[in-house]
């Protein structure tokens, strides 16, 4: 170890956490040489690490140019780019030496980990709700960590947003909080809404030059959904967006007159959207409508509920919209993430929009102009008797949630969920993790409904990994990930694998082509997250979580020749 890395190591394992605690790390394995330089390490340190930690920490800010390049040696946002592919460039681990995979380190946070983190310059940035941590990217030791302790919903929670030196980080109790990514020192904190209501957030905000695009999540009360766009640099409110349109704007006719239903109605962006910079247009899903399961409150289409809609970034001005779930009485959210790529569509190169949603059925749009290109189901549904002409399922007779039960299929949690599709430029293919779930749908208010109007109680799932044409919807090969609901995302790579985990606690790497297994390793727990990759001096890495720890892989030292 030379002196500029020890000098390195002994700064950063100094940097305290927040909160005022000192995070005091041991040195790193292998460095004996630290304790033998002992108070003379030290006085050398004191006047030499300016010089030897400049250039680190220099180097440490996200370029903003970054966030508009395909993902390669970093990943620098939530999808790892803002097209939501989740697909790597990356190939030193490919099909070929897949099975010398190691683990090259594992982090603990003592909590489900459920957020994919951002990679910046060897470091990596991950969450859980109330928490910040900056982890070293080749050995898994912490840097710093942020707690934040909130009241609010502590369902999970997504990760952060990244601008140059700042992060940016939503809260259980529907607060933003921007970082120093250095130092997890804050800069300051806005409320989004009030958690009093019941609004919180989960969301990795989504940054896109000075705007960080930021949303909510929340429908146990009956509360409207919304997404805003906040100033980098001074958290000031720029715009806001609600998801039911103010009454007499376009949208309202939807929602029944004479009614307040449209001003509680719901429709939450609980996931991170994606953005086109050429178009210049953000995709984002909308959650259910409020109140949850009973639809005779608020007969109509309920826009923008279930819906994927396009917004101008610089305005917030709604450029177009599609609803996968009119009149939504199930609770299939449509968050899922808008993936959008240009390929080849019925013989010209087209601007696509895809999205497997949770009501079980795949979307292709036109994303210059939301003109609906293919509807098609992924999965085993029984509730849909055809497509509109629209290209928006229609709902049968006698499946509505009722008093004594309505058998459907697939149950509110979804055909699919938050969970990371990939879209893979190689093989032209969608990967979407998705269950096959039954459940038995209640309407159990009386009088005015509101929040939860009822419930259904899941009969039995299984999960499998499907990929799917985008030019048809048609599945063109399955693998099956075993009985319950899997957590885990997808990643592709240009490595010619794709990378998940199935229910019975293996992560796996699959063929991409054909759904063949190529590797897996039992790890003893479940999987709630999606994976990701990056590469540091010359070495790729593939992190996944694993109940409450992050696990990393990478090929043997000995056998990674750097780049050149």
């Amino acid at each position: 170890m030379n002196l500029q890395t020890y000098f390195r190591n002994h700064a950063m394992n100094q940097l305290r956490t927040v909160e005022g605690r000192t995070q005091g790390m041991p040195p790193r394995a292998g460095s004996g040489f630290a304790s033998k330089l002992g108070g003379l390490g030290l006085l050398l340190a004191i006047f030499l690490a300016p010089c030897a930690l400049t250039p680190q920490l220099a180097a440490q800010g996200l370029a903003p140019e970054t966030l508009l390049q395909p993902p390669t040696s970093s990943w620098p946002t939530y999808n790892g780019e803002y097209s939501g592919r989740r697909f790597s460039t990356l190939d030193q681990i490919n099909s070929q030496n897949i099975g010398s995979l190691t683990l090259a380190w594992r982090f603990r946070a003592n909590v489900t980990i459920k957020s994919t983190p951002l990679e910046v310059n060897g470091i990596l940035y991950l969450t859980t709700p109330d928490n910040v941590w900056a982890v070293d990217g080749r050995t898994g030791r912490t840097i710093w960590h942020y707690h934040r302790p909130s009241a609010g919903d502590h369902i999970g929670h997504r990760g952060v947003g990244m601008f140059g030196d700042w992060l940016y980080f939503t809260t259980p109790d529907a607060h933003l909080v921007s970082l120093n990514a250095r130092d997890g020192k804050v800069r300051w904190i806005i409320e989004l809404a009030d958690a009093k209501l019941g609004y919180f957030s989960t969301m990795a905000p989504l940054v896109v030059r000075d705007h960080v695009i930021v949303g909510v999540s929340g429908d146990v009360t009956d509360i409207p959904g919304f997404l805003e766009s906040i100033d980098q640099k001074t958290g000031a409110v720029q715009w806001k967006w609600y998801t039911e349109p103010r009454p007499g704007e376009p949208g309202s006719e939807t929602w029944p007159k004479n009614s307040d239903a449209i001003l509680h109605g719901g429709a939450m962006t609980w996931m991170t959207g994606t953005y086109d910079p050429e178009l210049n247009l953000l995709y984002w899903g909308t959650g259910n409508p409020n109140p949850v399961l009973a639809g005779d409150v608020r007969p109509g289409d309920n826009l923008y509920s279930c819906s994927i809609v396009a917004l101008n970034p610089d305005t917030g001005k709604l450029a177009w919209y599609f609803q996968p779930s009119p009149h939504d009485v199930h609770d299939w959210d449509a968050v899922e993430t808008p993936t959008i790529f240009d390929a080849e569509f019925g013989g010209a190169p087209r601007k696509l929009l895809a999205q497997a949603s949770r009501n079980g059925f795949f979307f292709v749009l036109d994303r210059a102009t939301g003109e609906h290109l293919v509807t098609a189901p992924f999965i085993d549904i029984n509730w849909a008797s055809g497509i509109d002409s629209r290209g928006r399922p229609i709902i049968k007779p006698g499946y509505a949630p009722r008093p004594d039960g309505a058998l459907v299929e697939p149950a509110s949690d979804g055909a699919t969920n938050w969970l990371a599709p990939s879209f893979d430029p190689q093989t032209g293919l969608f990967y979407v993790s998705a269950r096959r779930v039954f459940s038995i749908f209640y309407l159990t208010t009386t009088g005015k409904p509101e929040g939860w109007a009822g419930r259904d109680a899941g009969l039995w799932a299984n999960s499998t990994i499907r990929a799917i044409d985008y030019r048809t919807g048609k599945v063109v090969w399955n693998h099956e990930l075993g009985d319950g609901e899997s957590g885990a995302g997808i990643l592709t790579t240009a490595g010619h694998l794709l990378f998940t985990a199935d229910v019975d606690s293996n992560l796996m790497a699959l063929d991409p082509a054909t759904g063949k297994t190529l590797w897996h390793v039992s790890v003893g727990d479940s999987t709630e997250n999606s994976p990701m990759t990056y590469e540091l001096d010359g070495r790729q890495y593939v992190v996944m979580a694993v109940h409450d720890e992050l696990f990393a892989f990478a090929l043997p030292e000995s056998t990674v020749r750097p780049r050149h």
